[in-house]
This record gives C-alpha cells, sequence and structure tokens, in this order.
C-alpha cells in the first residue's frame, strides 16, 4: 500500500537540513531504485523551487510499504530526524487516484 510521510520543519532548518542532505536523499534513491518511491520533495517556504535563505517548511514523501508500522519505522529512521530538522512527522495511507 501507498502511504504518506509529511513532516514539518522546525523554525530555521535550512542549515540543519543542509549538514544532512546527502543522508537523506541516499535513502530516497534506495526506495526509488526498489520501485517503492511515488514522489519526495520539500515544501518551500516561499513561492519559489528556490526559497534560498528562506528555506522549507517541512516534506513529503509518497511511497509503498508492506504496513503503517513499516512506513512509520523507515520515517522515523530519517536523518532528518536525527538532526532535528523535523519538529513532527505524519505517516498515513494514500490512495492514488490520478495520475
Amino acid at each position: 500500500m501507498l502511504y504518506a510521510i509529511i513532516a514539518t520543519d522546525v523554525a530555521d532548518s535550512l542549515e540543519k537540513r543542509l549538514s544532512v542532505r546527502p543522508a537523506h536523499l541516499a535513502r530516497l534513491e534506495k526506495l526509488k531504485a526498489d520501485g517503492h518511491l511515488v514522489l519526495a520533495g520539500p515544501h518551500p517556504a516561499i513561492e519559489s523551487n528556490d526559497p534560498g535563505a528562506a528555506g522549507f517548511t517541512g516534506s513529503l514523501i509518497v511511497a509503498e510499504f508492506e504496513s503503517l508500522d513499516a512506513a512509520q519505522a523507515w520515517a522515523s529512521a530519517d536523518p532528518y530526524i536525527a538532526a532535528g530538522v523535523y519538529a513532527d512527522v505524519l505517516v498515513k495511507p494514500f490512495k492514488q487516484v490520478l495520475p
């Protein structure tokens, strides 16, 4: 089943994000290589694909996992959590209708 992982950043998270971004992206690349990643990306703090110093307010990942517990375990192991980037993370089932 698909699961949405919806994370909210702490204030002024940009420096923390940048410090562990390679490890965060490596986990996403693994999901992609395994054929489980539907989409992933951050929420810019301003209306811009490159928000610069404004940074980001959170992230969204939609991916396939065996169960809600597996999705939560994967999300809990994200380097952004260990680095203090995320204030909270919500994981819930997702039903893709389109496309």
